[in-house]
This record gives structure tokens, C-alpha cells and sequence, in this order.
């Protein structure tokens, strides 16, 4: 019998502290855009009805969600407005990413409820996920273990500057 491998994470807590809130009723994206501390969150660009936040735990570096200002939990939710500027961030986003990392793909997409595996599924928002060839490794496929290869500090710097510059 194989014996369970254990990778210390304590990081991770914080974030599932902050998933328990959001069970709780506090969503965590509306208390970003509560906050307005866009550095502590790792906001990258503030639009009128949307904006780019990092994700916290990325599944590759440069990892992006472009998520509206409206709490809803359903797509169709959204008025035309809101999903033209969801639509212009994500294409916006997709630029700033090539531009800094050069990646070979991109992933983009949305979870919406807890069967399509939605993490957060009372406020919806987009996944926009760099991809190389050959970022998916013995790491995560056999050893479990995601490398991101990126300090989180850095790299908002350089996407947040990015998004000045890059229309």
C-alpha cells in the first residue's frame, strides 16, 4: 500500500479562511471591491462596471480573473453593458499576458455553481490562466505539486503596470 504524501502549505489556510467567510455570506470580491486597497488584493485594473483581480493561489504564473463590480451568481445576470466591458477585460487581459510571459495557450473560462466546480459560486468571474507547453509536468501530474515559478509581489507590479500601458 502506497503511503500519502504530505506537502505543507500553510499558506493555503488564509484561503480557506477566507472560502468560510464566503459560505458565510461575506464574498470575498465584493469585500475587494469594498476595500478599494487594490495593492493588498492584487487588483490590476479597476474598469466602470468590471475588474482584473490575480488570483491569490494561481494555477501558473500571471494567472488573471476579470470579475464585475454586480454580485450575481448567473451569467445571463449581467446587463449588456457589463458584459461588453467583462468581454473588452478579458481580450485586454489576454494582451497584457502576451505581452509579459509570451505563453503558448491560455485557459479562459468560468465555473458557474458547485457541479461545474465553482469555488466561489455566488459572484462570478472569469479565469484567464497563461499555459506553456510543458507546464504540466511529472510536478503536478505525479507529484501533486504545483510550481509557480513567480513571487506574487512581482509579478503585480509588472501586470499592473502593464495594464497602463497596454489598450
Amino acid at each position: 500500500m502506497r503511503k500519502m504524501k504530505i506537502l505543507w502549505a500553510p499558506w493555503r489556510s488564509v484561503y480557506i479562511k477566507e472560502i468560510s467567510k464566503e459560505e458565510k455570506g461575506s464574498c470575498i470580491f465584493c469585500k475587494v471591491i469594498a476595500e478599494k486597497d487594490d495593492n493588498k488584493n492584487l487588483v490590476v485594473f479597476r474598469g466602470n462596471k468590471t475588474f482584473v483581480i490575480m488570483n491569490k493561489y494561481p494555477y501558473n504564473s500571471g494567472h488573471l480573473m476579470v470579475v464585475p463590480y454586480k454580485h450575481v451568481s448567473r451569467i445571463e445576470n449581467l446587463d449588456n453593458e457589463e458584459l461588453l466591458e467583462l468581454s473588452t477585460l478579458i481580450v485586454r487581459s489576454v494582451k497584457v499576458l502576451t505581452e509579459l510571459y509570451r505563453p503558448d495557450g491560455f485557459n479562459i473560462g468560468m465555473n458557474i455553481g458547485r457541479a461545474a466546480g465553482a469555488g466561489i459560486e455566488d459572484h462570478i468571474h472569469v479565469h484567464i490562466v497563461p499555459r506553456w507547453i510543458g507546464d504540466t509536468n511529472f510536478m503536478p501530474v505525479i507529484g501533486e505539486t504545483r510550481v509557480i515559478s513567480e513571487n506574487l509581489t512581482e509579478a503585480y507590479a509588472k501586470i499592473k503596470e502593464a495594464f497602463q500601458k497596454i489598450k
